[in-house]
């Protein structure tokens, strides 16, 4: 069951007092399913996903009385947008070098008013009630928020990431869980190989419940140089990691005798070096903001909403 947003909640609301550098943010997934500020909006018959989010967006800006920023990442359009929305109900979209760059003293103030582990705790509840599209959705905008914050290598972005990597898997979308949880194992080979073991593990566990043999191979490849690399720089030290090192060559060789060297000789990559990105790449750019975007530009509401 999806929650409907309501400015006059105190847990929903940014603090009065807050800085003018914090902003709300927006996400449109690709099915269009809409969040703002971790919560999933309730879309009743044909409403837009970027109507809703300027009205709730303005419902906060007349509850403080005063302009309220904005960052929507809307991929249905593959686009982010920069948005002032007063509490008129009037909004106008800026550009991105228009906006405040983003900066370590924006990042903590927006997270201190809207706790990134307050909205796991409220994707977690949903997992819990088998509302498995609704958590997913609610961790695709939070991972989404957190790597255009703070960059994808970031140890709350990851985290964000291998959450949504494992709801994909409780739906059964296990390409796509699998893809994720890549992303997640290569940037931790790539910044700290001596933490990446137990993400590459995650990774292997939601490969082998692929089926399509051309991904089984792609990923199997991907997957056995990085225990190659671990094996290599003397971290593969649990016995549940070396067998499922040894499942995945095992299973590579069932399917082909084309395949790297075993994990205890594969050569690591030298330093500064990152494995092939080419078979899993990662997140789809966005494209930047437009000033006047006309999907989020609104005139003055005739009569505001109370």
């Amino acid at each position: 069951m999806s929650h409907s947003l309501t400015p006059r909640d105190s847990g929903n609301l940014p603090a009065l007092a807050a800085r003018p550098l914090i902003r709300l943010d927006a996400y449109v997934a690709e099915d269009g399913s809409t969040v703002v500020n971790g919560h999933l909006l309730e879309m009743g018959g044909n409403r837009k996903p970027n109507e809703a989010i300027l009205d709730a967006i303005a419902m906060f800006a007349r509850t403080l009385g005063a302009p309220v920023a904005a960052t929507v990442i809307d991929r249905s359009v593959m686009q982010v947008a920069r948005l002032r929305v007063h509490p008129d109900g009037s909004s106008r979209t800026i550009a991105d070098e228009d906006d405040l760059p983003p900066g370590l003293e924006r990042t903590a103030a927006e997270e201190e008013a809207f706790p990134p582990l307050a909205r796991v705790e409220r994707i977690i509840q949903h997992a819990q009630r088998e509302e498995l599209h609704a958590a997913f959705v609610l961790a695709s905008a939070l991972r989404e928020h957190l790597t255009l914050r703070r960059g994808p290598e970031d140890d709350l972005s990851l985290e964000a990431r291998a959450i949504e990597a494992y709801l994909a898997h409780l739906r059964g979308d296990y390409t796509l869980s699998v893809t994720l949880a890549l992303t997640v194992a290569r940037i931790r080979c790539r910044v700290d190989l001596n933490r990446a073991a137990p993400d590459v593990a995650r990774a292997t566990a939601a490969w082998q419940r692929l089926d399509d043999e051309g991904q089984v191979v792609t990923r199997g490849q991907e997957l056995l140089h990085m225990w190659g690399r671990l094996s290599a720089e003397g971290l593969l030290l649990e016995q549940a990691h070396q067998a499922m090192a040894h499942t995945v060559r095992t299973r590579l060789e069932q399917g082909s005798r084309a395949v790297p060297p075993a994990p205890s000789t594969a050569p690591a990559l030298p330093p500064g070096h990152a494995p092939d990105t080419s078979v899993a790449p990662e997140d789809k750019p966005l494209k930047p903001t437009r000033r006047g975007l006309r999907r989020f530009t609104r005139k003055a509401s005739r009569t505001p909403a109370p």
